[in-house]
């Protein structure tokens, strides 16, 4: 058996037909920027979410950069105050808070949850640290109880990076409502994933959502006068209506996740050799990524894939072994550390079938060390 990591065919064959009919609706209308589509798409988006506003624009990456420029703008932050995140997660979120004209401080993460360390988090305070990004990886919310306690004892923002958690939930709040403001990428692989690249702010900030979508439009609020030194970053009409329709189909989608991930959790028994994540009983995991960890990584990964598994690693290099970052940061985050040498992610999408993830499970339980 072959088991790609993901099929986005397979999964966006679903959606076919509707995906083709918003399309030719969007050609015919002639208008392709900053039309009535993203309007709908950020009205349902932050219902969903449970905030007032929602901002579209062209990725996740830039989401995070807008919602930091903004509070720049607004008197909030300086250039060359301190972000903290953390280390683990993928280098977009620390790019954001570079491109921003902010310093990332990376701190170490929580070994059970793989999400940021509070206690790492007020450890690293200074007086420039001006926010916190918790960034709810591979699909599982943050602490933001205890975030949100820093945050309001030292005076931060608190930043969710919610890339991989769209529907995620912490005590029936979804993810996008948690915090002051998040970003949310619908890369075609997330959780709600568009047809190429775009993303969205989201917050119940009046004035942050207003300043971040002019500056995502060159700065502007009126055609050809412009507030502040913007940048082109538009969700487009195409993308917004795929969103659409996709976002209907969202809980459905997060719930066949979950029961993969359940029925990984429960029949992989090779806990020896590779070892399931923590699975949180309240729903505020959506399972984007499947991770596990294993002390003979590369050979579980090796024997897998020599079964037709296709696994990936996410990150196989922390950030601060990266390049742009290698002489700022020194390697003192022991967790990650260990993390990055462990971690590999099964297939987890919702298109599986019965028969693969039963497959998949068979193959793991097949692992040696």
């Amino acid at each position: 058996m072959k088991i790609p990591f993901l099929d986005l065919r397979v999964i966006n064959e679903e959606y076919r037909e509707d995906l083709i009919s918003a399309a030719n609706k969007v050609i015919d209308s002639g208008w392709y920027v900053k039309g009535e589509r993203v309007k709908i798409f950020e009205d349902a988006f932050s219902s969903y979410c449970g905030t007032k506003y929602c901002v579209g624009v062209a990725s996740g990456l830039d989401a995070i950069v807008l919602i930091l420029k903004s509070y720049i703008e607004m008197g909030i932050m300086e250039v060359g105050d301190e972000v903290i995140l953390p280390a683990n997660t993928f280098i977009a979120t620390a790019y954001a808070v570079t491109l921003a004209g902010l310093r990332p401080v990376l701190v170490d993460v929580d070994e059970l949850t793989f999400n940021i360390d509070s206690y790492e988090v007020e450890k690293n305070i200074t007086e420039k640290t001006k926010a916190v990004i918790a960034v709810h990886l591979y699909g599982a919310i943050s602490d933001m109880q205890a975030l949100k306690k820093i945050a309001i004892k030292y005076n931060l923002k608190l930043i969710e990076d919610s890339a991989q958690a769209h529907g995620a939930t912490l005590n029936g709040v979804k993810a996008g409502a948690l915090g002051d403001a998040a970003a949310f990428s619908f890369y075609p692989g997330k959780n709600l994933g568009a047809l190429g690249d775009a993303g969205a702010i989201t917050t119940n900030d009046s004035h942050l959502a207003e300043i971040s979508a002019a500056i995502a439009n060159y700065g502007s609020y009126k055609k050809y006068q412009h507030a502040y030194l913007g940048v082109n970053s538009r969700l487009d009409e195409m993308q917004a209506a795929f969103l659409s329709i996709k976002l209907k189909y969202l809980d459905k989608s997060n719930q066949a996740r979950r029961a993969i991930a359940s029925v990984f959790n429960t029949d992989i028994k090779n806990s020896d050799v590779l070892r399931t994540p923590f699975m949180p009983e309240d729903g505020r995991h959506v399972w984007h990524l499947f991770v596990c960890r294993s002390s003979n990584r590369d050979s579980a990964i090796e024997f897998l894939e020599s079964k037709g598994v296709e696994c990936l690693i996410h990150y196989p290099k922390p950030i601060y072994e990266q390049t742009p970052y290698e002489n700022i940061f020194s390697d003192k985050f022991p967790v990650t550390r260990r993390l990055t040498g462990e971690i590999l992610s099964l297939p987890i999408s919702p298109a599986l079938k019965e028969d693969e993830v039963e497959y998949i499970v068979n193959c793991c339980n097949m692992l040696t060390k």
